[in-house]
């Protein structure tokens, strides 16, 4: 497979992007229209009934400022897993999703946990980890990029900010990792040029020709010769 063919924007690419921020904004709205209160839906660690929080948590904000902060890194990073690693991007994103609402759950203190973020988490370590560990230049690029535009995050992985869910973030860092460990994704065939082939011959190249016994470039030959 040529990268032509593997690296292929469509409609779908933006699609699970916009699904799931979708989602985030009909919740708040939801909320805001009928004055419901989806907190309780979130996870609340050590307690059986806060396991459903693992399939709702992310979908459920506090306020505007929450939901906004994680729209953007959403669609962006959701659209990059769309993109970079199509055969398996539906798998990471709802395996994580739930990986990270898990270890949530194990880790968290004992209260509630909502939001996208952790999601956010485990995203941005899916595609740095896994572009380092595929060595693919489009994908080591994008581990590049994410590291530039989202690695301060590695500090919210630590209890240093009241009132957000540090467990949440460091639960989604491991999911991701996890991830990219155990996740196999066909990768574009790398390009062979012809002097890696078997069958090459350098005595047969004609541009070998204008080099000489030291390696030194010669500009013109005589063709006859």
């Amino acid at each position: 497979m040529k990268d032509s063919e593997y690296f292929k924007f469509d409609g779908f690419t933006v699609v699970p992007a916009v699904i799931f921020v979708f989602v985030m904004w009909l919740v708040y709205w939801l909320e805001v229209k009928f004055h419901f209160r989806f907190t309780d839906n979130g996870i609340r660690p050590q307690q059986f009934s806060g396991l459903q929080g693992v399939f709702f948590s992310p979908f459920i904000h506090s306020g505007l400022n929450h939901l906004w902060s994680n729209s953007l890194p959403c669609f962006i990073l959701i659209t990059a897993l769309s993109f970079f690693y199509r055969r398996v991007s539906l798998w990471v994103l709802v395996g994580g999703m739930l990986l990270t609402g898990v270890f949530t759950w194990f880790l968290g203190r004992p209260s509630y946990h909502i939001g996208a973020s952790g999601v956010v988490y485990m995203l941005t370590a899916f595609l740095f980890f896994k572009g380092v560990f595929t060595g693919h230049y489009k994908l080591l690029s994008l581990s590049f990029l994410v590291a530039f535009f989202y690695g301060s995050l590695i500090w919210y992985v630590l209890p240093i900010k009241e009132g957000i869910s540090w467990e949440g973030h460091l639960s989604g860092a491991i999911a991701g990792l996890f991830l990219a460990i155990v996740t196999r994704n066909k990768l574009p065939e790398k390009r062979k040029y012809v002097w890696e082939s078997e069958q090459y011959k350098e005595e047969e190249d004609p541009f070998m020709r204008h080099f000489d016994e030291n390696g030194n470039f010669i500009e013109s030959i005589d063709e006859e010769e």
